[in-house]
């Protein structure tokens, strides 16, 4: 077999990659070597010892280059003076590896004995008890007693906050570097590090405000004692008392892989989720989740959640039964007919969304049915998405990644890390956009362009492909469209693009050329500053096109969708203009009101929400719904990955499912829906939505071994508490261009380009946003980041503004009242607002407006 090598461990012949750990060879050889700082996911560091094993060469006779032998004919072995740690020494040919020897024995219980001198008791108490390396490894590999008094152990501080999130118990903590080595190497946040010397050394954090980071609670799943803790679940349960439940996080479009630990409640009755740990997917999140993932699960068991329907009545909202409620529903709906409407969020399930549209279709007869909130691109999506099968894990030399109109990191966090992975391995990133972020640290050229012109710096990619003649041989049978293409892109010259951008031409040509020459290409495109969305997304789909990048994993456009399940709600309801005024109007999982956006006049109005919003406060009717935690259902994610989740919590109060309450609505207006499950809907969909194909609960709870093997019963310490994925792995439908017959067609639309001289209002997203969910999460209330105008020095000085005070913001028919941020990294002529307070008509995300700004004072809208 091509590079490998063939090595003997404990006297077992296995053939393993050239230059794998020893460590990672005895794990594939099911060979378990302790180990305590070694992680599979960080780089070797050696610190700990406790992975000491023999190692020897065996010996070759220079004539014949055969193996000497014995007097018994066994191979002679040369080993080397001293044990060697197993997660720094590299497999090589001839290699002998003992495991289990008493010198190899007698290192590990030495190990160990020096690590308890300085441990605490803490067993009874501490919440790593059971599911804890240190304390399986000692009473697999650790001496039977300690010849170390107990009164000379070392006293450190008990309880020392790293941050609002994070919790140090000194004490415990046996200096593996884990923590400090996946801050600095995998989230690139350096904020951790050690102090001191000898026995007083102790891990702090450098920055302010403290332990600043996105992804500060994998330390504690990856800390191999319990030193590390958070502040959601610190002392509330042990591991034997919850119930895993496998999910999928509802908050971005990475889909990550989730349990929910949850236990009854002691404190209200019912259930709580007490935490949230990733479960492997190595194509997905590998093992590690955002802490918005972590933590902001609190809604789901929120006091002020709503439990019971509500009427109104005299002005008022009052409980009545679910029966007088849905009735209420059913016989606006049957009056309005053809001419009733639904606006539905792309944060519910598949399912729902399914039920939704067939409900307005079939039961209603109207059309009049669209996706909160609007984004573009999805037909783009559905005919270039990246291929089935990609996995950001596997690129490496050779391939490419763009990042244009987004955030990574805000929008993202965990493809984020992935592709910060993806670049330590080899691959190229471009970073191209508006304003600096933090995934340009990695890229080779950086673009910044002026807010407005992204379709012209693809325009100007696409002309140097084309006179450069870098068109793809493979790509040239099927393309559709080609020399019109050519045409129209011949009538913009490259330094009258480079002056309306305001990118150099040579970074533009370098830009295209990196996308020609890769041997790989994965577009990551957002929505931030993006005037039409249709050209955007269609002049990307161009340069993937064009260049064969298209069709194949690993290879296509990749959005950055604002939610778990946007990809669904563009897949089952899509994005579409309603009537201006219709006589009902059904909400669901949606608050237009509140986030600012026009929804048609209606003379009745049912929300069906988890919390009474802003628009659920002006409706006749309300229902409660309950979350995706207290419910089955499945996501798609950006990457058209459909993926279940399992119910973990019983339903808040009388809330029902989305899908539940539809089903009941259908039955009313005479429908004969016999649904009797969220699994009975999904098999529907398997059988009659093509995409979904054969895409029931059962082929999605598909799985299979991955490596590395985290979190199993015998070897907690591998993949410290992440979760080994027993679930589902889940399904990816396939990209239009995938299709081997498929024609690529190509695109072209008259550009709108704004001047210099436009004041424009840029919608952006960060992680912490103030927001419904978020709102619901104490942990994380001094890291939200409030409503707030954000604009360059001088564009707040030419406006007389001053940063703090209250500004009354006048753009298009919008009227919004924010407070000021001076901030030095805005561009010019640019006003950054929250994406869900923007202003903005249909799916346009940034509008050139007549702003007129005061000074004023109030309280920030809701």
């Amino acid at each position: 077999m091509a590079g490998t090598v063939r090595i003997l461990i404990d006297d077992r012949s296995i053939e393993v990659p050239a230059g794998m750990l020893v460590v990672d060879a005895a794990k594939q050889a099911g060979i378990d070597i302790p180990v305590f700082c070694y992680h599979p996911k960080l780089e070797p560091a050696g610190m700990c010892r406790m992975c000491l094993v023999e190692v020897g060469t065996i010996q070759v006779d220079p004539n014949t280059r055969q193996p000497l032998r014995d007097e018994e004919g066994r191979p002679v072995v040369r080993w080397m003076p001293r044990l060697q740690t197993a997660c720094t020494t590299r497999v090589a040919e001839g290699m002998v590896v003992r495991t289990n020897t008493l010198q190899v024995r007698e290192a590990q219980r030495a190990v160990l004995e020096f690590l308890l001198t300085s441990h605490p008791l803490d067993c009874p108490i501490c919440d790593k008890g059971g599911e804890c390396p240190l304390q399986n490894l000692t009473m697999r590999y650790g001496p039977a007693e300690s010849r170390f008094d107990y009164w000379d152990k070392m006293h450190q501080e008990k309880r020392v906050p790293l941050g609002d999130l994070i919790i140090l118990d000194r004490e415990r903590c046996i200096l593996c570097g884990r923590c400090i080595r996946f801050q600095e190497e995998i989230a690139d946040d350096p904020v951790l590090g050690f102090s001191d010397r000898g026995r007083g050394m102790e891990i702090i954090t450098f920055s302010d405000p403290p332990f600043a980071s996105y992804f500060s609670g994998n330390t504690t799943d990856i800390c191999p004692v319990g030193a590390l803790t958070t502040t959601d679940f610190r002392f509330r349960a042990r591991p034997w008392e919850m119930t895993p439940i496998p999910s999928i996080c509802p908050h971005c479009p990475v889909g990550c892989n989730i349990t929910l630990d949850i236990r009854p409640s002691a404190r209200k009755g019912g259930w709580d989720i007490l935490r949230v740990m990733p479960r492997q997917h190595e194509e997905v999140n590998e093992i590690w989740i955002c802490d918005k993932g972590r933590f902001v699960h609190h809604f789901a068991t929120a006091e002020d959640r709503l439990r019971q329907p509500l009427i109104r009545r005299d002005g008022e909202l009052v409980p009545v039964s679910w029966e007088e409620a849905l009735d209420r529903v059913a016989e606006a709906m049957r009056q309005a007919g053809s001419r009733a409407a639904g606006i539905i969020g792309d944060r519910l399930p598949n399912e729902d969304l399914y039920l939704f549209c067939k409900l307005f279709e079939e039961a209603l007869g109207s059309p009049w049915v669209t996706m909160d909130p609007p984004v573009f691109g999805g037909e783009w999506v559905a005919r270039y998405g990246v291929g089935v099968g990609t996995d950001f894990g596997r690129m490496g030399p050779g391939s490419l990644i763009v990042v244009m109109a987004g955030d990574l990191e805000e929008e993202a966090p965990v493809w984020f890390l992935r592709v910060r992975g993806a670049v330590r391995r080899g691959a190229r990133l471009i970073v191209a956009g508006g304003k600096p972020q933090k995934a340009e640290r990695y890229a080779d050229p950086i673009l910044r362009y002026r807010f407005g012109t992204e379709v012209l710096v693809l325009v100007g990619v696409l002309r140097v492909l084309l006179e450069e003649n870098r068109v793809a041989p493979e790509a040239l049978p099927r393309l559709e469209g080609l020399e019109a293409l050519r045409k129209a892109v011949a009538d913009y010259p490259l330094d009258e693009i480079s002056d309306r951008t305001g990118v150099p031409v040579e970074p533009l040509k370098a830009f295209a050329r990196a996308i020609a020459e890769a041997r790989e290409v994965v577009f990551i495109f957002g929505r931030e500053g993006v005037m039409d969305g249709e050209a955007f997304a269609g002049m990307a789909a161009n340069v993937l096109a064009l260049t064969g990048h298209v069709g194949r994993p690993n290879n296509g456009l990749l959005p950055l969708w604002p939610h778990a399940n946007t990809q669904g709600a563009l897949d089952f309801i899509g994005v579409r203009p309603l009537p201006e005024e219709v006589p009902a109007l059904y909400v669901v999982g949606a608050d237009p009101v509140g986030d600012g956006r026009v929804m048609p006049r209606t003379g009745f109005l049912v929300v069906q929400d988890l919390f009474l919003t802003e628009t659920a406060r002006m409706a006749d009717v309300v229902l409660p719904a309950q979350s995706w935690a207290e419910r089955d259902g499945t996501f798609t994610s950006g990457d058209r990955r459909v993926q279940r989740f399992y119910k973990a919590i019983p339903a808040v109060g009388e809330a029902r499912g989305d899908w539940e309450i539809f089903v009941a609505l259908a039955l009313r207006l005479g429908q004969r829906w016999r649904y009797l499950s969220p699994e009975a809907v999904m098999d529907e969909i398997a059988r009659t939505i093509p995409r979904y194909a054969g895409m029931d609960y059962g082929a999605l709870a598909w799985t299979r071994p991955q490596w590395p093997p985290v979190g199993t019963a015998r070897d907690l310490y591998f993949g410290g508490t992440a979760r080994p994925n027993t679930a589902g792995l889940g399904r990816a439908w396939a990209s239009e261009a995938e299709d081997p017959e498929a024609r690529w067609p190509l695109f072209w639309k008259a550009l709108e380009v704004p001047s210099e001289e436009v004041m424009l209002a840029v919608p952006t997203r960060r992680l912490y946003h103030e927001g419904t969910l978020i709102a619901r999460t104490p942990h994380l209330r001094s890291w939200v980041v409030p409503w707030m105008a954000r604009m360059h020095p001088e564009t707040a000085r030419r406006l007389q503004l001053e940063a703090g005070r209250m500004a009354i913001i006048q753009a298009n028919s919008r009227m919004l009242r924010l407070p000021v941020e001076v901030d030095p990294a805005v561009p010019p002529q640019v006003i950054l607002l929250p994406a869900s307070l923007a202003p903005r008509a249909g799916a346009v995300q940034a509008l050139p407006v007549e702003f007129r700004v005061e000074v004023g004072d109030g309280a920030l809208p809701r």
